[in-house]
C-alpha cells in the first residue's frame, strides 16, 4: 500500500511540473521553427517594435524574414507593438482546409521587468516631421515563452484564390511566434536616426525607380486611390475589417475559420493602434495597409509571387505617393531613413527614396528578397 501511494504521489506531482525551458537562439529557430512548435524556449535578443513589426531580430540569420514575431499573452493590454499591421483569416466560405490549432496557455509574469520592458518598447521617439510608428528604443533583454512555429504561406490554385493561410505577424509572413512569458535583463537602447545616413547614401540602393516597381501600365498618382479603395465603401460586405486596439496578443480566434464570409472566401483583419496614429499618420498607414490587401487580393501583372520584401517596398511607395499628394514636407520611417523630402531636387527623388527603403528593408525591416 505505501508503495502505490508513493508512486501516486510521485505520478501527481509530475503533473505540475513546468515545462521544460530550451536555451536557444533567434537564428536556431529561425533555421526549423517547426522543431520548436510548442516548445518553451529562452533566447536572448534585441526587440523592436515598429510601424508593421513587433519582432526579436535575427540579425544574420540568412532568411528572407529574419525575426521571430513578439506576442503578449491574450488579454494582456500592454502598451508596446506594432502601429499597424495587416493578418489573413480564413472566412466562414474559405475554399481550403483549416486545421484545429490546440496551444497550451501562457500566463505573463507582469513584474517590473516586463513593465520597463513594455514602457520602452512604447515610448514615443521625439522630433518634428512625420515618423510613422517610431518609437525611441529598442530593447535587449531575455526572454522565455512559447514558441509558435509554421511554413509562412498564402498558397494559391489555379484560378489565383487564396486556398492556404499559414505563419504569423504581419501579411502571416513570420514562421514563428514566441508568445511571451517573462521577460528579464532588460536594457534599452535609444535609436539613432544617424545611423541610418551610411546606409542611405548614394549608391547604397538597389537603382530602382519608382515606376519600375508597379509597371508601365500603371499610373502612378493613382496608386493611393487604388490603395484606399481595397478598404470597399462603409457598409461594404467585402471581407475588410478596420480595429483600431492593437495588435500585440496572439489570439487563437485569429488562427481558426472565422465567422464571416467574404467574396473571395478570406478575412483581411486591419489593425491600427489609435494612439500611436493620430491625424494625417492614420491616413498613411491605411494607405500602406489599403496597398497591401489590393496586392494580395488582386495582383498587378507580374506580382503575383511577390514576396514580403517586394509587398513591403510596394506599400512604402504607395504611402510615400500619398504623402506627396497631401501635401506632406517629409516621410521618415523608423531607425531614421526618410522616404521623402520636399526638399530633394526632383532628379534625385527616385535615388533617395531607394536607396532609404533598401536600407530600411534590410537593416530596420530584416527582409531580404
Amino acid at each position: 500500500m505505501k508503495r502505490i501511494l508513493g508512486l501516486a504521489i510521485l505520478f501527481a506531482c509530475s503533473c505540475v511540473l513546468p515545462a521544460q525551458v530550451l536555451d536557444t537562439s533567434v537564428c536556431e529557430i529561425l533555421k526549423n521553427p517547426q522543431a520548436f512548435n510548442g516548445k518553451m524556449v529562452r533566447v536572448k535578443g534585441t526587440v523592436v517594435a515598429g510601424f508593421d513589426e513587433f519582432v526579436v531580430k535575427g540579425t544574420g540569420c540568412g532568411q528572407k524574414v529574419n525575426g521571430i514575431w513578439l506576442a503578449y499573452p491574450e488579454g494582456t493590454k500592454g502598451k508596446a507593438g506594432p502601429a499597424a499591421i495587416l493578418q489573413l483569416q480564413p472566412a466562414k466560405n474559405f475554399a481550403g482546409t483549416v486545421a484545429a490549432v490546440e496551444r497550451a496557455p501562457v500566463t505573463l509574469d507582469k513584474n517590473k521587468d516586463f513593465k520597463q520592458f513594455d514602457s520602452l518598447l512604447s515610448t514615443p521617439v521625439k522630433g518634428g516631421g512625420m515618423c510613422l510608428g517610431c518609437v525611441r528604443y529598442e530593447v535587449s533583454a531575455t526572454l522565455v515563452g512559447r514558441l509558435d512555429g509554421a511554413v509562412p504561406e498564402l498558397k494559391r490554385d489555379g484560378k489565383g484564390r487564396i486556398v492556404g493561410i499559414s505563419g504569423f505577424g504581419n501579411l502571416n509572413a513570420y514562421a514563428a511566434r514566441l508568445v511571451l512569458q517573462s521577460v528579464t535583463d532588460v536594457a534599452g537602447q535609444e535609436i539613432d536616426p544617424a545611423k541610418a545616413a551610411g546606409v542611405t547614401a548614394p549608391g547604397a540602393g538597389s537603382g530602382a525607380t519608382v515606376a519600375s516597381l508597379f509597371g508601365s501600365g500603371s499610373v502612378l498618382q493613382d496608386q493611393p486611390k487604388r490603395a484606399i479603395g481595397a478598404f470597399g465603401k462603409e457598409g461594404d460586405d467585402n471581407g475588410v475589417g478596420v480595429d483600431f486596439t492593437g495588435a500585440n496578443e496572439a489570439s487563437p480566434k485569429a488562427e481558426q475559420r472565422g465567422t464571416s464570409s467574404s467574396p473571395d472566401g478570406v478575412l483581411f483583419n486591419c489593425t491600427l493602434d489609435g494612439e500611436r496614429l493620430k491625424g494625417d499618420a492614420m491616413g498613411r498607414a491605411m494607405t500602406h495597409l489599403g496597398e497591401h490587401i489590393a496586392d494580395l487580393r488582386n495582383p498587378e501583372a507580374g506580382t503575383e509571387a511577390a514576396g514580403m520584401y517586394q509587398l513591403e517596398y510596394r506599400a512604402w511607395l504607395t504611402t510615400m505617393l500619398g504623402a506627396i499628394g497631401a501635401g506632406q514636407k517629409s516621410l521618415t520611417l523608423p531607425g531614421g531613413y526618410m522616404i521623402w523630402n520636399s526638399a530633394w531636387p526632383t532628379a534625385d527623388l527616385n535615388k533617395n527614396t531607394d536607396n532609404a527603403l533598401t536600407g530600411f528593408l534590410a537593416n530596420e525591416a530584416l527582409l531580404s528578397k
